[in-house]
């Protein structure tokens, strides 16, 4: 029988987790952005339906049915090992997002000072904005952790077993990595935001952040505390 510790980890607890998620994002975009919903589209998933395009799939629910497909063939070959109270399991992945959204707050709101103690160069304060649509945030909690957790530091990890190395040094130069990316990712393209040390600095630490989360927390609790803590920083609180 699988442990609480345990059972948050698995692809079925996540899934069951996620797609509340999904559907709230996906229908905040319809009822929100009406004709213009994309809008309001997270800047991950633009990327993720792009790719997506670019093998003729360009339905509106293709990229949300790509991640319920992955977690639910991740499911089928654990299914011996899912967790049999999956309601419990995944309020106590609610509690556990909102704690780890509220500990990375409470880092974000201190990274700022605490680096340029270190005289590390900043062109401005390190902030984040008080507005934008929840919708958005929570396509960010979900599509950024699909593509640089689930997808490109799972990834990095098996290529970097391919050639041999130790797992430990393999997921720490996967989770290194994964996380420099994820921060230079929020600086390209034209949405992107002007390089500033301070901000990238504190993205690549959120990445090693939310890496943690996943593999010790699973999928689940990485997506919940990545859109938890866009929208406390997003609306009144930030």
């Amino acid at each position: 029988m699988l442990t609480y510790l345990s059972a948050t980890r698995h692809p079925w607890a996540c899934l069951a987790f996620l797609l509340p998620l999904l559907v709230a994002y996906e229908g905040g975009v319809v009822w929100f952005g009406g004709p213009d919903g994309d809008a309001l589209r997270n800047g991950a998933d633009v990327w993720f339906r792009a790719g997506l395009q670019r093998y003729g799939v360009a339905k509106m629910w293709a990229a949300p049915l790509v991640v319920v497909a992955v977690l639910l063939l991740r499911s089928w070959a654990n299914w011996g090992s899912r967790p049999k109270s999956v309601l419990a399991v995944t309020f106590g992945m609610a509690v556990e997002s909102l704690v780890f959204a509220v500990g990375l707050w409470v880092l974000a709101r201190n990274f700022g000072p605490l680096v340029r103690e270190w005289g590390v160069p900043a062109s401005v304060q390190f902030q984040h904005p008080a507005a934008g649509q929840i919708v958005t945030f929570i396509g960010a909690g979900i599509y950024e952790e699909v593509l640089f957790r689930l997808g490109l530091f799972s990834v990095l990890c098996f290529v970097l077993r391919l050639v041999l190395l130790p797992k430990p040094l393999a997921v720490g130069i996967a989770a290194v990595a994964g996380s420099l990316l994820f921060a230079a990712a929020h600086h390209v393209g034209e949405a992107g935001e002007p390089l500033d040390a301070v901000r990238f600095l504190f993205r690549a630490t959120a990445g090693l952040y939310f890496t943690a989360l996943y593999v010790f927390r699973g999928f689940g609790v990485a997506v919940g505390a990545h859109a938890g803590y866009d929208i406390l920083v997003g609306t009144a609180v930030g």
